[in-house]
Order: structure tokens, then sequence, then C-alpha cells
């Protein structure tokens, strides 16, 4: 088990203050399917974006443990997982890979913003045909001059309705497999980008999505990020980073999940008697704590073997299944836990439920893990 140092335990405590300020009015939010500009505001204010960045950007330069550390935080202090959903995919779709593959010119000109929270990043690989299989994708990016053509669709793609700047992939050579596809930087007001209306979902509706169509979408070659054919270093250097910022958010709200039920359980009474008295009750409280540590063991471990430069393929699968799995299980036992309050929006118990359905979807389906794990232990 990580040992947090002082410094860190400090940085986390200093920026909880902030947190439950980002959760105000989530349920209007989620109702109204609408993106939350002022705790946005909020968010950039804090300088909890700016975690991972270089100083010199306006970040903190803290670790990917530390950053992952204080989004947990995030995830325990702030009920609007809209919100926060939207914090880790600007931070992480646009900004990880911009810093540690992106020009010096382009690191100066967008980071700052990344950081601040006045630029709002995305990022685009998901289309209609396809989804996890990123190979599948069609959008080109043709060379043109001194840049590219973009042309094509990109679908599911979160704060695309609200972004600045949105990290985009795309196939530049369509002979070269996993070689041939490049990642281009796009501003939002580049000629021939139209952002389709928001898409309407299940949960986390205060992250809007949307789908993006390119047609003869002129980018600069100097807003490549890293080399042409790198895309798919970019995207699983992404991926990583994704995984384990998003969940440790996710283990955040398990964590206060799991208090909210347990001190309900044992105010609320039935039958003369705590409802957390009943073993049925308590199987479930028992099941969310078991969830909540065993996730929060797997993100974590995870992250310090990638840190130490640890191939950690089969360790990120199993880490985001069971993370994935564990927050819909818990929110499932919160309902459940509650009974008529959880079913009612007014709690907003039923919220967190349509949230943690997401999580068995993003970032590769619980289907894609299983076969991937399998895979990797030679089936």
């Amino acid at each position: 088990m990580i040992q947090w140092s002082d410094e860190q335990r400090e940085l986390r405590e200093a920026l909880t203050p902030w947190f439950e300020k980002f959760g105000d009015g989530h349920l209007r939010y989620d109702q109204a399917e609408e993106f939350p500009r002022g705790p946005w505001r909020s968010v950039g204010e804090s300088g909890l974006l700016a975690l991972p960045f270089a100083a010199q950007y306006g970040g903190l330069e803290q670790s990917l443990l530390t950053t992952m550390y204080v989004l947990e935080g995030l995830g325990h202090g702030c009920r609007n997982g809209g919100l926060s959903f939207s914090v880790t995919t600007s931070m992480v779709g646009a900004g990880v890979p911009l810093q540690r593959f992106g020009s010096a010119e382009l690191k100066a000109r967008y980071l700052p913003g990344i950081a601040d929270g006045t630029v709002i990043g995305a990022h685009a690989i998901s289309e209609p045909g396809a989804g996890s299989d990123a190979l599948a994708m069609r959008t080109s990016a043709v060379p043109d001059g001194d840049g590219y053509l973009l042309n094509g669709s990109k679908t599911f793609v979160s704060n695309g309705p609200v972004a600045d700047l949105i990290a985009v992939y795309a196939k530049t050579d369509p002979t070269a497999g996993p070689l041939g596809v490049t990642t281009l930087l796009v501003a939002r007001d580049t000629p021939g980008l139209t952002v389709g209306r928001p898409i309407r979902k299940m949960g986390l509706r205060a992250s809007p999505m949307a789908e993006l169509f390119f047609t003869d979408c002129r980018v600069p070659a100097s807003h490549v990020v890293g080399r042409p054919g790198t895309g798919f270093l970019v995207l699983d250097h992404v991926m990583k980073w994704e995984i384990l910022c998003s969940f440790a958010v996710s283990v955040g709200e398990m964590q206060r999940r799991l208090e909210d039920c347990l001190a309900y359980a044992k105010q609320r009474r039935a039958f003369q008697a705590p409802i957390g008295s009943f073993q049925s009750v308590a199987n479930k409280v028992v099941e969310m704590w078991i969830g909540v540590e065993s996730s929060r063991k797997w993100l974590y471990d995870t992250a310090a073997k990638l840190t130490e430069g640890q191939n950690v393929t089969l360790d990120l699968a199993a880490a985001k299944l069971v993370a994935s799995e564990a927050n819909l299980a818990s929110a499932l036992h919160a309902v459940q836990i509650f009974g008529g309050n959880g079913y009612t929006a007014e709690y907003g118990v039923e919220q967190e439920l349509r949230n943690a359905v997401a999580g068995t979807i993003y970032s590769g389906t619980s289907e894609v893990q299983r076969v991937r794990i399998a895979t990797m232990l030679g089936l």
C-alpha cells in the first residue's frame, strides 16, 4: 500500500474545500443536461487542472500517482460526476498528450489555458463504425502543402460541445496499419469543423457529448502531436492516464457512497431495528467496502508499475475492469439500501447509478478488457 507524504496530503487537503463547491447544483445540471460553466470556472481557479503539467506552463508538476490521489479526493468531495468526468477529459485527453509529445510551440500556446481551465480540451477517437476497434477508423488526414486536409467524423466526443481544443486521431496512411495513424490538434474555430448537437445520454449528463464533422478541415503540420504515424503511441499513453485518472475519481465516489450508506444503514430503522443490522443490508455494505479497497489497490499498484517503466497491459485491463464493475455494483447497492429514497431523483443516488454504467463502456468496454486479459494469459 502506498504511503502518502505530508506534501501530498497537504495538497489534497488544500483542494478539498473546493471540491464540494464544484458540486453546487449538481442535480439541476444533471436534469437540464447542462455543462456547469460556473463550477468549471471554480475548477480553473482552484488549480486542480494544473496538477500534472510543467511549471513553465502554469502547472504544479505533480506525478501521476499524486494526480490520481488528488483526483480521488475530487470524486469523494464533488457530487457532480459529469463535471469530474469533464475535468479528467480535458486534462488527460488534450493536456497529457500535448505535454508528453507536443512541440515547444504547441505547449506554449495551449498548455497554460488547459492548466487554468480557460481552454477546455477533448479528444476524438471513436467513430460511428469504429469504437473500441480504433484501427477501423475512417477519418483521414491527407498531406496538403504545409498541412493536412482532415475529412471524416467522430462520435461520442466528451466535452465536444464546449471544447476549445480537440486532439483528433486520423489516418494519414491507410496502408500502414497502426503506423498510419496521426494525432492532430484542432482548434474549435478551424474552418471545416462542425460540432453536432449534444448527444443525450443516460448518465454523466453535465459532461456534454457530441459528434464532430470534418470537411476539408485544414490543420497545419505544426499541429501534429508527436510525429506523423505515431498516433497509436500517443493514444496508448493517453489511455493509460485516462483509465488511471478517471477511475481514481470513481474510487473517491465509491468511498463517499460507502460512507453515506453506512450512515444511512445505522440511522434508518425498520421492524424496530437499524436496517444495517439485517444481514442482507450488511452484506451489501461489505461488498461496497471490498469494491473500494480492491479498486484502489489495482489502480495505484498499476500506476506505480507504470511509473517504474514496467509493462502494465494486463494490470491496466484488470484495474479498469475491477474499478468500473465495482463502481456499478456499489451504485446499485446504494439504490437498494436507500430504498424508495434511492430510486427518486431528489437524493441523487439514482444519478450515481446512471453515471456508473458509463465506466463499463468508455476507455474500452468490460468485454474488451476480458478479451485482452484472456489474450495476455495465452488463450
